[in-house]
């Protein structure tokens, strides 16, 4: 059936309207205040990074990026809000390593993190540092092996909690080492720092920023860190893949999305997020930190969530850790 002319034109300009209007919300994008989702409480590495960027992001677009902290459930809480927002670019997701430990930690979450949340932009990554109190016999990891095969079962070491970084980081220890430790988990790191350095606990794989100013003040004692390399905050600790071959961990923290966010606005938050990484004073403050950053496009952190996933997976199925 042929249409006349300006009926024609008609339809086919109203057709074309909501099409025109998502490209223009999302070129205007954005157009008022963005909320960022953290996991957990103020002070922990993942929010002061986050608040980093998110202050560098307002200055950038001109909106107010609000970093809104959910703490609870091992980071789930938060990211199941994001899942179940709007795809609109205005609730995003401060990513972090329990994103990836999760999906085989806890047996009945009410989201799929793959799914359900559409990567943005990695941050950086933070490894772990193998730490003992100053009074533990132990001076360097193979003396710490050896010692703790000669005392099977007798060496606790603490975690951030069930699940934490420094817990999957532990295990992982215990599976490429075959030594058996007993983990005593704490509800955050703070806590579980006080003990180890109290000698109530005698080891600990912790993120390198929340650890760092003990180290410095001869609080406690590092073995090593779990980066490929030395780290330009601890250069007299070695890798600890120097004695365990293959042994690399590290907390991630990135920004994600609810999916069927537009690829536009995707793309313009990764383009923004890149270009404040790239700033020699935010490079210099995440240094200090003991962090590297870690620039990527959308799928490429996608293809590193996916690996950091499986990576998980296969320890915490070795340990037998439970959510608490």
């Amino acid at each position: 059936m042929k249409l006349p002319r300006r009926q024609f034109l008609h339809l086919a300009a109203g057709a074309a309207l909501p099409a025109v209007s998502r490209v223009a919300g999302a070129q205007a994008y954005p157009t008022r205040p963005v909320r960022v989702m953290v996991g957990f409480a103020p002070g922990q590495a993942i929010d002061i990074v986050t608040r980093i960027i998110g202050q560098r992001l307002s200055e950038r677009l001109g909106q107010q990026f609000i970093i809104e902290n959910r703490p609870g459930a091992g980071g789930n809480i938060a990211t199941e809000v994001v899942a179940r927002a709007p795809a609109d670019g205005y609730t995003l997701l401060a990513i972090g390593s329990n994103n990836m430990i999760n999906p085989t930690l806890y047996q009945n979450l009410n989201y799929d993190f793959i799914r359900d949340i559409a990567p943005v932009a990695s941050v950086y990554r933070v490894p772990q540092v193998m730490e003992v109190n100053p009074s533990f016999p132990a001076k360097t990891v193979p003396e710490f092996i050896t010692y703790a095969k000669a005392h099977p079962g007798e060496i606790s070491f603490a975690s951030a909690g069930n699940g934490s970084v420094a817990h999957v980081t532990g295990e992982l220890f215990k599976m490429m080492t075959g030594v058996n430790m007993l983990h005593v988990p704490y509800r955050g790191a703070p806590p579980a720092l006080t003990d180890l350095i109290a000698g109530q606990v005698h080891v600990m794989f912790d993120n390198v920023p929340s650890s760092i100013e003990h180290i410095r003040a001869g609080r406690l004692r590092p073995l090593a860190v779990t980066a490929t390399t030395r780290l330009e905050a601890l250069p007299d600790v070695p890798p600890l893949g120097d004695f365990v071959p293959g042994f690399e961990t590290s907390a991630w923290a990135g920004i994600g999305a609810p999916k069927n966010t537009p690829a536009e606005i995707i793309d313009t938050l990764n383009r923004e997020i890149n270009a404040v990484l790239a700033d020699r004073t935010i490079k210099t403050r995440i240094a200090d930190l003991g962090g590297e950053m870690l620039a990527l496009s959308p799928s490429e952190y996608k293809r590193r969530i996916a690996e950091e996933t499986d990576k998980w997976a296969k320890v915490i199925k070795f340990s037998g850790a439970k959510a608490e």
